[in-house]
């Protein structure tokens, strides 16, 4: 870590406030979904599955600006493009609070995933311009533990609102600790890229980073691997809370058992942070995946057979869940570990494939809701599958490699 950085935040506290800054993402999606009902009631939406756009038009927000935050930041720095994305995202949760319509609504919860994207962009670009190798692939995984623990407790912060107030005051809560998680960015976070190493912005420099990473295999094909699995994940999180309440009838119990699998997910990343050093990225994310694809087959199987009662969904769900753990932050780490020299613009395609294709492909796993667990089940085992396919095309069909995993140097030591 370089001295700059470390003169001014602690290795916890650095992984604190990128976790923090990641955790906005998951609040604005899970901390909505028990309100879903009480926002289509209001706003005059009687169908259960159009209320999921709610998360969907967050998501294409998301994933679109990420395009523009990874050059931008590229170009001035990691801090005046993350504090204005902060603050497009509070005005945005604000006037959602007071939203007329439906459609104003998703308009501006489009706006508000817009906003959300510099943090999605940049604490992955700050993680990357500190880190390599081994290294980045532990802090990444415990960046995630402790994002994690937004949706453990976001729906049952979502629920407690609820009891107190109107679904209204749920976008005011986002904006008070939005606030609060950018005055901490504006104070502690400093400028983690260096002026040698800022990226003109230009047309031709913003192509050729593009070009740059599209063009390298191996970093590209983990990143559409990523887009699969988040895929499957968003179309689990677009029906929790129909599969827990209308198919399980779990009613005000939905939070808990929400929060159940993030927890799964927390323990995770914070045992892959434990083992990626000794076993490398490659090797269990591979073997996450196998599990992954093995644990939904099985699943879906049963579930097409009709028998798939609480205590039988449950324990699937959190295999796949806790190999989702795993799989995600190391795949992530291997599509950024060969793109130091862009991270911004790496950070903003990734970004972009994983979250407006994962949204879109959510939001169809989403449509299917039938009444059973059917559409989730083979939402996982289809694009777990597919994730494996990308795996194969990045590691020229091996799988279990080691590859040039560096032990874990900070960059700063190695390029600055």
């Amino acid at each position: 870590m370089s001295k700059h950085l470390t003169r001014v935040l602690s290795r916890p506290e650095f992984i604190a406030l990128v976790a923090a800054l990641m955790a906005l993402n998951a609040l604005a999606i899970d901390v909505m979904l028990p309100a879903l009902p009480y926002m289509g009631e209001a706003l005059g939406v009687d169908s259960p599955n159009e209320r999921q756009f709610v998360v969907s038009a967050y998501m294409l927000g998301l994933g679109m600006a990420q395009l523009a935050f990874g050059p931008l930041s590229d170009r001035f720095g990691r801090r005046a493009p993350l504090l204005i994305g902060i603050a497009v995202y509070i005005v945005a949760a604000l006037c959602a609070a007071f939203a007329p319509s439906f459609a104003i609504l998703l308009a501006l919860r489009f706006t508000q995933g817009a906003g959300a994207a510099g943090t999605r962009v940049i604490a992955t670009s700050i993680v990357r311009d500190m880190f390599s190798g081994r290294a980045m692939a532990e802090v990444m995984s415990l960046t995630f533990m402790v994002f994690m623990a937004i949706p453990i407790v976001a729906p049952g912060i979502g629920q407690v609102i609820l009891l107190t107030g109107p679904w209204h005051h749920i976008f005011l809560f986002m904006a008070i600790l939005a606030t609060i998680f950018g005055l901490w960015a504006y104070f502690r976070l400093p400028e983690t890229l260096a002026p040698a190493d800022r990226r003109p912005l230009t047309f031709r420099a913003v192509a050729d980073g593009f070009r740059i990473v599209i063009s390298n295999r191996t970093a590209f094909f983990y990143g559409l691997a990523g887009m699969f699995t988040f895929g499957a994940l968003f179309g689990f999180i677009s029906t929790a809370q129909q599969v827990y309440v209308g198919i399980y009838g779990l009613g005000p119990y939905f939070p808990v058992a929400f929060a159940a699998v993030a927890a799964l997910m927390a323990v995770a990343s914070f045992t892959n942070a434990q083992i990626v050093r000794r076993f490398g990225m490659r090797r269990l994310s591979h073997l996450a995946m196998l599990v992954f694809i093995g644990a939904s087959a099985v699943w879906l199987g049963l579930s097409i057979a009709g028998f798939m009662p609480l205590w039988l969904f449950f324990p699937f769900l959190a295999v796949v869940m806790f190999c989702f753990g795993w799989a995600s932050s190391n795949m992530n780490s291997l599509s950024m570990e060969p793109l130091g020299a862009v991270a911004g613009t790496a950070s903003s395609v990734f970004g972009f494939i994983q979250t407006v294709g994962g949204a879109l492909i959510g939001s169809f796993i989403g449509q299917q809701f039938n009444g059973t667990v059917v559409p989730v089940a083979a939402g996982y085992f289809s694009m777990g599958s597919l994730a494996l396919i990308c795996i194969l095309i990045a590691e020229n069909g091996r799988l279990f490699g080691v590859g040039k995993e560096y032990a874990g140097t900070p960059v700063a030591v190695e390029a600055h």
